[in-house]
């Protein structure tokens, strides 16, 4: 029998139906539109976690946390391990995801964890490199000794904001009976996350520039989860971060940063976030339930704010319109992955620890937002979230002025450059310190992408500095040559589900995967 942390149910079930690792892997979205969670978090005692996984390399400290949320009998440990080293084996660290300590001279306690180090410089290849290594696992092993016509074939559908869409690509480019589809909103997302996407020549790569926002791409992409007969006829699979193995490998570099920053010792640390879905931040939700003792998680949002908003106020509403920043990847007006975090307060709050009642106080939260564009939760619940989570909001002017001011001041390494979504974290690390006063705080910044990702919003911030030169201080050689190659991608001239299966299908017909 797997443990209570290998099973998974949906997040708005009122029944007790469980899947296994593997199909909530493949299939993504619960059918009930919910998301898949593990109702119970293991838990790991300070002796494990200081005694042992302190002194672990960053894959061996993935398998041993992965390990405790899928059954061996699903994947044994031979195979989980060699899972894990293939993915990180395209990272250009050794640490996978290396910690930047004391860069800005002026505040030693500040720390910044660099996750940018994967195949498309952005913290979404930690996940997505593993994801697409466990999509053609699973295949290889359903399909083996089938004939060709018999073999299960899975189409990934996904929206991207940005960095998930190339991320998702390169994890899944080139696998066998892996179709991928990435709709993303025309023109709300940087030249060079375009030309990632759409400079990949596999065959079973296909991007849908869709005339929108990057809310209505995922509204559309559930929607496609949610059409039965689409989804039976093609077999549809996530990657956006709804897909529970995306949050899973990102608990790793929580524990693997903690270590780093701390020697390995118990200490005060705070983790600052810059957040739209959620899915970052929640991973460091479950590291701390788990028993890593973080002081607090910090969301750090632009000027999308609606997790910032709800901490403040109890009200979860979706704005009329998202604003455009510089830091694009966060201009979100729905968290999806923030329905995961609210089952587990319903449940101890509201559920008394009832998994029915909590699926079934979720899908009455969000079918109120589905019908009156809000909903409220009471003050029990929101004191819960503040036990584990605070907020800050950063506007665009402290962005770009962070940016700048990081360059001026950091002397290890000088002229240390930022791209947006981590000044963003920065802006608001810095508030935290002023505002605690206690510098034995350890505070660990997410540094969510490479600043050669954001040219617009990093030559904004750095071109009045007469030594600063964008290809010479940012650009690396690899993405440089991307501009050079051809492009592949196909318009979708409004949000319309109608119109994206369309595409969908006339692709996958091409494709003849």
């Amino acid at each position: 029998m797997p443990s209570p942390s290998q099973v998974y149910r949906s997040t708005r079930s009122s029944s007790n139906e469980t899947k296994s690792f593997e199909e909530a892997v493949i299939q993504g979205l619960a059918t009930d539109g919910g998301l898949f969670i593990p109702p119970t978090i293991p838990q790991v005692s300070e002796e494990t976690l200081f005694n042992k996984w302190s002194k672990l390399s960053f894959q061996e400290l993935a398998f041993e946390i992965m390990r405790l949320y899928v059954d061996p009998k699903e994947i044994p440990d031979a195979d989980l391990k060699t899972l894990i080293n293939n993915s990180y084996s395209t990272f250009r660290s050794n640490d996978v995801t290396p910690l930047a300590k004391n860069v800005t001279g002026d505040k030693e306690n500040l720390h910044i964890l660099e996750l940018f180090h994967g195949p498309t410089y952005a913290f979404k290849d930690v996940a997505l490199q593993f994801v697409g290594n466990l999509f053609e696992y699973f295949l290889q092993r359903t399909n083996k000794g089938l004939p060709e016509d018999q073999k299960k074939k899975i189409t990934v559908v996904g929206a991207t904001s940005g960095d998930t869409g190339s991320a998702a690509i390169y994890g899944l480019r080139g696998k066998k009976d892996v179709s991928v589809f990435i709709l993303y909103p025309t023109g709300r997302i940087s030249p060079i996350q375009e030309e990632q996407m759409t400079t990949v020549p596999d065959k079973n790569v296909q991007t849908l520039s869709v005339k929108g926002t990057f809310d209505n791409c995922q509204d559309i992409v559930k929607a496609i989860f949610g059409d039965k007969d689409f989804n039976s006829k093609h077999n549809v699979g996530a990657v956006n971060s709804i897909n529970w193995a995306r949050i899973l490998a990102q608990i790793t570099y929580y524990f693997y940063s903690y270590f780093k920053a701390t020697g390995g010792k118990k200490d005060k640390v705070k983790f600052v976030v810059p957040s739209g879905n959620f899915g970052d931040i929640l991973a460091g939700y479950f590291a701390k339930k788990m028993g890593l003792p973080v002081k607090k998680l910090v969301i750090a949002t632009n000027a999308n704010d609606i997790l910032d908003r709800f901490l403040k106020s109890g009200t979860y509403e979706r704005s009329d319109e998202v604003a455009a920043t510089y830091s694009p990847a966060m201009d979100i007006l729905i968290s999806s992955n923030f329905e995961r975090l609210l089952w587990y307060l319903a449940r101890e709050y509201i559920a008394n620890g009832d998994d029915l009642k909590a699926g079934e106080t979720i899908n009455n939260w969000f079918n109120q937002l589905k019908t009156e564009g809000k909903f409220q939760v009471n003050q029990t619940v929101i004191n819960g979230a503040l036990n584990d989570f605070a907020s800050e909001r950063v506007s665009n002017e402290q962005t770009l002025e962070t940016i700048k001011k990081v360059y001026e001041i950091s002397e290890n390494p000088k002229h240390y450059i930022i791209d947006p979504h981590t000044a963003v974290g920065v802006c608001a690390t810095e508030r935290l310190i002023s505002a605690d006063n206690d510098s034995s705080i350890n505070y660990i910044t997410l540094s969510t992408a490479h600043p050669a990702k954001f040219a617009d919003a990093v030559n904004n911030a750095l071109s009045s500095f007469p030594d600063y030169s964008f290809d010479k201080d940012v650009l690396p050689a690899e993405l440089k040559k991307l501009s050079t190659l051809e492009k592949r991608l196909k318009f979708v001239e409004k949000p319309d589900v109608t119109l994206v299966k369309a595409a969908i299908e006339e692709e996958l017909a091409k494709m003849d995967l």
